[in-house]
């Protein structure tokens, strides 16, 4: 049975980790790139809340987010762009969040094993959830600027 779209970008989504979050406050508008681990199309990131972006996110929680390959060709342009809302994560939420994470990013499941200069920053964030409330896969082997939006309901 072929892969629908929605579990093609899902896959994608496991295979990479760094997104570019964009969020707008006081100071303009402000792209962060961020470690993510994603539960389906549910984003959890780490972040320290006095970041610029954190600072942004609690004026205005709307988001724009990019994952996307690195890469000098147009045809091997693949990636997600979402929009959606950012919230701050407390109780069974961040330790879902936690365990998400920590599995992609073994270093921060295992707190145990990890450099103090990991555990004394770790001490210090905040979890966040973006979920969108759009979101585009793109890819660019199906031609010249193809993207097709995924049904989120």
């Amino acid at each position: 049975m072929a892969e629908s779209l929605s579990e093609r970008a899902q896959r994608y989504l496991r295979q990479h980790h760094v997104m570019t979050l964009a969020s707008h406050g006081d100071e303009g508008v402000w792209a962060a790139a961020v470690f993510y681990a994603n539960d389906g199309f549910a984003f959890y990131f780490l972040s320290s809340p006095a970041s610029r972006h954190c600072r942004n996110l609690t004026r205005d929680p709307r988001v724009s987010a990019a994952v996307q390959e690195d890469c000098s060709d147009w045809r091997k342009i693949k990636g997600v762009q979402l929009e959606g809302i950012v919230s701050v994560l407390a109780g069974e939420e961040e330790i879902h969040a936690r365990s998400l994470y920590g599995e992609k990013f073994p270093v921060v499941g295992k707190l145990q094993q990890a450099p103090a200069a990991i555990v004394k920053a770790l001490a210090k964030v905040c979890w966040y959830k973006l979920i969108p409330r759009r979101l585009y896969f793109i890819d660019n082997a199906a031609g010249f600027g193809h993207r097709d939006e995924i049904d989120l309901l």
